[in-house]
């Protein structure tokens, strides 16, 4: 429990952080495949790799519940998050209906939806996995929803580094582009139409005292039928 408590403190130090120490160079994606470590010390979500692309992979997620915060208007992905995370984080501490500690979980994912302008705030939902333990009866919290994903279906670019404002977009340009061409563009196009069509998942997993081996990614979830 003690070490739980610590990840728990240090993901939220991650997420006040404004420094950007990347270390896979540039914006390069890191190697696709990585199976994030963390997820070997606390749950994750479970998925299939169904295919291994150029620069991607596709997953196949199972079921799962996610603990949402309400859109956060924001020029900052960085602070949006921030923002988001403290939510989420009084919500596993207790601060929920039933007073119930929750334990931690990864990743954390942001969903972006981007503005018109580079000064124009865009809009972000935070939110948290709901242990498997939880989730039949996930307590409820005043300022955030549960959002309940069947099997989806997820596009995703790992990348290294602490996560910055000016490399998210640059990251989620470079997905679409891996995935253009390819058997599943279609698919996300058109879970991507009108308002969706540049939307995308930004989901972090790493502790700040692990300084090498970081995996970030970026998610496009798409049905596929």
């Amino acid at each position: 429990m003690a070490a739980l408590d610590l990840f728990k403190l240090s993901f939220l130090l991650n997420l006040l952080s404004t420094s950007n120490l990347n270390l896979w160079a540039g914006n390069e994606a890191g190697p696709v495949g990585v199976f994030p470590p963390t997820c070997n010390r606390i749950e994750c979500p479970t998925f299939d790799v169904v295919h291994n692309g150029n620069g991607f992979e596709i997953r196949r997620y199972n079921s799962s519940m996610w603990m949402s915060t309400k859109p956060i208007d924001d020029v900052s992905f960085v602070s949006a998050t921030r923002t988001g995370f403290l939510q989420l984080f009084d919500y596993i501490q207790g601060k929920n209906d039933n007073q119930q500690k929750i334990e931690m979980t990864g990743p954390v994912i942001t969903e972006v939806k981007p503005s018109d302008g580079p000064f124009c705030a865009s809009s972000f939902v935070v939110s948290f996995y709901v242990p498997k333990e939880n989730q039949q009866n996930p307590p409820s919290a005043k300022g955030l929803h549960l959002q309940k994903w069947g099997v989806t279906y997820v596009a995703v670019r790992q990348f290294g580094g602490f996560v910055a404002d000016e490399e998210v977009g640059e990251e989620a340009a470079a997905l679409y582009a891996s995935v253009a061409g390819t058997v599943w563009s279609d698919a996300i196009d058109k879970s991507h139409a009108g308002d969706s069509a540049t939307d995308y998942i930004v989901a972090q997993y790493n502790s700040p005292f692990e300084f090498r081996n970081r995996v970030n990614e970026i998610w496009l979830t798409f049905d596929w039928e």
